[in-house]
């Protein structure tokens, strides 16, 4: 089934209103694809350094928050579950677990990164790179952009899903 988030306006025609849903639809696949890749590549982090695959100058040590952060895929796994038949409560779940294994894990990241930032901000030095930037700013704020982005679309579909079932108990 596919997942309207707004109805068309009156005026409108209805290919119009198709196609804006799409786009509305590849852009939340996109941001999903960016979330996983993100968990992906934090876990493959994990991994090498975990099993000494290759020595830590070629792949930096992860730092203690990025662990109980790879449990960030549970709530990706209860938003699949929920989409194929607009399961609500498999919806609020994720966002339960969105909150508490990811916003958490991110506060403690916040302050146990927190020393390398303020010798950043003082000094001007930084010991780990991303094309260039810090490792500290990029990296927190890519994963705080995607959890604040991810939480918004969880809230948008709670929304709109909720809306769909009362209208449909009215009508009935």
């Amino acid at each position: 089934h596919m997942i309207w988030f707004f109805s068309p306006s009156t005026g409108t025609d209805i290919l119009s209103y198709i196609y804006i849903s799409l786009v509305g639809l590849q852009n939340s696949r996109k941001s999903l694809f960016n979330v996983q890749m993100t968990c992906l590549l934090l876990a493959a982090q994990v991994m090498v350094n975990q099993l000494n695959l290759v020595s830590h100058s070629v792949v930096a040590a992860p730092y203690q928050w990025e662990y109980p952060y790879l449990l960030s895929i549970i709530p990706s796994l209860f938003s699949f579950m929920a989409l194929p038949k607009n399961n609500i409560s498999y919806l609020v779940i994720s966002m339960i677990s969105a909150g508490l294994f990811c916003i958490a894990s991110l506060i403690y990241g916040g302050m146990e990164m927190f020393p390398v930032a303020q010798q950043l901000y003082r000094h001007g030095k930084a010991y780990r790179f991303i094309f260039g930037f810090s490792s500290v700013s990029v990296m927190y704020l890519v994963m705080v952009v995607q959890v604040h982005g991810w939480q918004i679309y969880n809230k948008k579909l709670l929304d709109a899903w909720f809306t769909s079932t009362q209208e449909e108990e009215m009508r009935t």
